[in-house]
């Protein structure tokens, strides 16, 4: 059949009349949208969403403008989330708690437990293009070692040999083994070609610190500065902000996220200022006062469980009120830890009886006396039975020893943070309910930690400790650690928990490791040298623009950043053919 040339189909066109004209074309353009949205369903039935570079994210943090972004000198919060992007351990954390190879890619434990081999990727590199190699980490686990550094890592790796064995293997060798070890080698790894050039003097004054090269999912793109005082020798600038963009090749996939902006703020005034502008759209660590207007006001508050227990610790050495087993057994009884929950923490926390973690099986929750008159009267019979007696005229509890009279009077320290300082009130409220004398001596937290926990100086001490991810409540309470730089704040001495913990510590079993904290609560729950209050949660607000931001298990606020070359804003529509 011959296909008809142009002139015929204009001539068959003009043959139609105006309304056959405008029902033909009218066809055809049917025809045409059609078979276009046919061919595109058709399309579509191949094509997948996922997710593509661009977009940003502004989050807000409280508190001193970064000085040490390291991983061995990391102390505040700016530290420790710009840490946390730039750098990558051998090791990183996935959102369900499990240890995944970053800078490794693979590596095997000995059948004893004593020796460690990593194995390094060919592929990885810091973000100055240099390779990746196992003198970098030897070179930070020594650092990490190194008194002179006075690095907090450095407890994680006592007793630790390093060496390599090539350019990309390393080797770990424990002296005993060390059930939580995997996780100290989710630290961030140092360049060596450009850190071991660095006097260990001079080490903490870098300007690496403030400008860090690291082999992370981020690497710094721009600091903006502001002035932050005039003095003889000229102004002084301190970061504004902090912008990241993606490294492209960090180990774990290139991050989908166009620019991070880390912004710094004084107060958390400041903070909230900002976020109400628009200057920042996410915020962490928010105050369950300010969370709860938040929640009121429809924002999504992303909650998760953190791994601190706050409490009351005791000095028997400072107080010969407080070495009486029954003085420490009636502070306990007394204290109403659901008031606390709900009137500090707003609910955001929960009861505990004990220094193992909610999530953990062997967790005691405490159960408060349902009323105050009955927690009270409980009280007030532990201390008759220990000889204590309530002097009406004096309104005080007295007891005699070897013919001088002590005075039941109990001083208490804690920081000067909205939550600590109102739960000492509620605790100081509560003993002074059961007729003690209570003193509350509030000090900021330098100074807390300088002059009041390094050299012990205090009868009872409201305060956190970080547990872990894995705990190891070695640190916490062997007798060992009872003085500083140890964390045994309440100084406890117990010889059979003492053995108990050093086995915990070195049991790879799970089961045996719980019977072995089981046994050693006991321990604890005979001789109080503490009272377990509450274990606060993570509080989290971030823009709902965020997908695939699951926070996963939180130990520090940096935590939450553990997955962020995961998130992604924008996304693209591709042939599934391509999405590898």
């Amino acid at each position: 059949m011959r296909k008809p040339n142009k002139k015929e189909i204009n001539l068959a066109l003009n043959s139609f009349s105006k309304k056959e004209r405008i029902v033909f074309f009218a066809f055809v353009i049917i025809f045409i949208v059609s078979l276009i949205s046919i061919l595109k369903k058709e399309n579509d039935k191949y094509l997948v969403e996922i997710p593509t570079l661009g977009g940003n994210v502004t989050e807000g943090v409280i508190g001193e403008t970064p000085r040490f972004i390291n991983p061995l000198l990391a102390t505040s919060d700016a530290d420790r989330d710009l840490t946390q992007l730039i750098y990558s351990g051998l090791l990183r954390v996935d959102e369900n708690g499990k240890y995944i190879p970053d800078l490794a890619e693979s590596y095997d434990i000995s059948s004893d437990g004593l020796v460690y081999t990593f194995r390094i990727r060919k592929a990885a590199v810091w973000q100055d293009g240099k390779p990746v190699t196992a003198d970098d980490i030897e070179f930070t686990i020594l650092k990490a070692k190194d008194p002179a550094i006075k690095s907090f890592k450095r407890p994680g790796f006592e007793g630790v040999s390093v060496e390599k064995s090539d350019d990309k293997t390393i080797v770990f060798k424990l002296k005993q083994r060390y059930a939580p070890f995997l996780e100290n080698l989710t630290i961030g790894i140092l360049p060596k070609h450009i850190w071991g050039n660095i006097s260990y003097e001079s080490f903490a004054s870098s300007n690496y610190n403030i400008k860090p090269i690291g082999s992370g999912p981020y690497k710094i793109d721009y600091i903006a500065t502001k002035k932050a005082s005039d003095s003889a020798y000229g102004i002084s600038l301190e970061p504004e902000y902090y912008d990241l963009t993606p490294f492209a090749y960090f180990t774990l996939g290139v991050a989908k996220i166009e620019t991070v902006r880390i912004r710094f703020y004084s107060n958390e005034d400041n903070l909230l200022m900002a976020y109400r502008s628009g200057e920042i759209d996410a915020i962490n660590t928010i105050p369950p006062q300010i969370a709860k207007t938040m929640e009121s006001q429809g924002i999504k508050i992303i909650e998760s469980t953190l791994p601190r227990v706050f409490g009351v610790f005791f000095n028997q050495n400072h107080s010969k009120v407080i070495a009486d087993k029954y003085v420490r057994m009636a502070l306990n009884q007394v204290i109403d830890r659901q008031d606390i929950v709900d009137k500090v923490l707003l609910g955001f926390g929960t009861e505990i009886g004990g220094p193992i973690l909610n999530t953990s099986p062997l967790s005691i929750v405490a159960s408060s006396t349902d009323s105050a008159a009955g927690r009270v009267a409980s009280a007030q019979k532990i201390l008759t039975s220990g000889g204590w007696k309530y002097n009406k005229k004096k309104g005080i509890w007295e007891k005699t020893v070897k013919k001088s009279t002590l005075a039941l009077a109990v001083n208490i320290s804690t920081a000067n943070t909205p939550e600590l300082r109102g739960t000492a009130e509620i605790i100081k409220k509560n003993w002074e309910d059961l007729g003690i004398k209570v003193n509350l001596n509030v000090y900021e937290i330098g100074d807390l930690n300088q002059n009041i926990i390094r050299p012990r100086k205090y009868d009872a001490l409201f305060f956190g400790e970080i547990i872990g991810r894995n705990p190891d409540l070695f640190s916490f309470w062997h007798s060992s650690q009872r003085n500083d730089p140890g964390i045994n704040i309440s100084m406890y001495t117990n010889s059979k928990a003492d053995k108990l913990l050093e086995a915990a510590r070195i049991e790879l079993d799970q089961d045996r490791k719980d019977k072995e904290y089981g046994d050693f609560q006991k321990e604890l729950d005979n001789d109080i040298p503490a009272i377990f209050i509450y274990s606060p949660r993570f509080l989290y607000v971030q823009p709902s623009k965020i997908k695939n931001s699951a926070v996963g298990s939180i130990t520090i606020p940096s935590d939450r950043f553990l997955n962020i070359y995961k998130w992604y804003i924008d996304t693209d529509k591709v042939w599934k053919i391509f999405t590898n």
